[in-house]
């Protein structure tokens, strides 16, 4: 800084200095310095983009995962309670019953993967909520070159 924003009592970081100097800047300079800012801010907010869909991404595959072991586990449980009804119906022994006792485990497991895994897929947003902070940077980038 020069010994004029010292000599008056002014801090080089208060904003009397900085809009001092942005009246000394010339055109080129402004229009420089809002050109690598206007690219900082979309480079971050393309790297924030990235990030939120990555999130959704694993939470869709952690839904996805969910409804396939519940899908699964219900094909499991129609087989052998399937199975097991046929076997109670033709006699009714021992061994029907085991059958109709595993295909209830299944039956067990299955349900509360389903509704969990479709919960799961309930509350991803879609779009990334950047792609609208980014819109809202391109507005307000247009209407301050008017």
């Amino acid at each position: 800084m020069s010994d004029t924003y010292s000599s008056t009592g002014v801090s080089a970081g208060s904003p009397d200095v900085r809009e001092a100097e942005v009246r000394q800047a010339s055109v080129g300079e402004l229009t420089s310095k809002v050109t690598t800012d206007l690219s900082e801010l979309v480079r971050k907010e393309i790297e924030l983009a990235k990030v939120e869909v990555r999130e959704e991404g694993r939470r869709a595959g952690r839904g996805a995962g969910m409804l396939g072991g519940g899908g699964f586990a219900g094909y499991l449980a129609l087989l052998f309670l399937s199975v097991a009804l046929m076997f109670l119906l033709n006699r009714a022994i021992a061994t029907d019953w085991a059958a109709f006792v595993v295909g209830m485990l299944y039956l067990f497991v299955a349900v509360p993967l389903i509704l969990r895994g479709r919960r799961e897929l309930k509350t991803i947003s879609g779009a990334p909520r950047t792609v609208e902070t980014v819109k809202e940077d391109a507005r307000w980038a247009a209407n301050r070159t008017k």
